[in-house]
């Protein structure tokens, strides 16, 4: 643990409808811990209204120093002044927007099938690759500790470990990941994101105090 860094917190927010819905919850997080990164997933298909919420929300969680990505979608992350955009799968969506958007915006990836393909994915210029599915479910914390244990060890991108329980939270810290997700579940606590997002820096606390 010599070479510990302390993960920063990276938000994955249920899917949104409009602004409203998810505005007052992501400034909530951005207070309550160390937010990097939040990733804005949408529950309506339309273009038009999409770029809407980014264009929303992008100036408070910029403002905030953290970095606003959309899902799967480099032409709405430039057109709508997002930070970048986190692709599932490694195929052509994430090579046509490391194309597009690098270097001036962000490129992350996850649901790779296999480490395989994550090694591909860390040698074509990704910022980062997720380990952790997006929704809960998938993944246990367990198989997404390892997974991200095995990548900070061998390699220098950086990666994200997906919790979607704040149990979760400190084990995979201490996996090495750069970044610690928290799911969409975390929205849903009953006492507010903000009580949330501060139990979850708590944790991280805890585990660089005993590094």
């Amino acid at each position: 643990m010599n070479d510990f860094i302390k993960p920063r917190l990276y938000l994955i927010t249920p899917p949104a409808a409009e602004a409203d819905a998810v505005a007052p919850a992501v400034e909530a997080a951005l207070g309550a811990g160390d937010v990097a990164c939040v990733l804005l997933r949408f529950a309506i298909l339309d273009e038009g209204a999409r770029k809407k919420i980014v264009k929303a929300l992008a100036p408070m969680v910029q403002g905030a120093g953290a970095a606003l990505l959309v899902p799967d979608d480099a032409a709405l992350a430039a057109r709508a002044g997002a930070d970048g955009v986190h692709v599932e799968g490694f195929g052509d969506n994430f090579a046509a927007a490391l194309e597009s958007l690098k270097p001036e915006r962000i490129v992350g990836i996850g649901a790779l099938a296999s480490r395989d393909e994550a090694m591909l994915a860390g040698e074509s210029d990704a910022d980062y690759l997720m380990f952790g599915a997006l929704d809960p479910g998938a993944d246990s914390a367990a198989a997404t500790a390892e997974r991200a244990s095995w990548w900070a060890e061998l390699f220098n991108v950086p990666c994200v470990a997906v919790a979607h329980e704040t149990a979760d939270v400190e084990t995979l810290a201490r996996s090495g990941a750069e970044f610690v997700a928290l799911g969409p579940k975390f929205f849903a606590d009953p006492r507010g994101i903000a009580a949330a997002v501060a139990e979850a820096q708590a944790a991280l606390d805890r585990v660089e105090a005993k590094a």
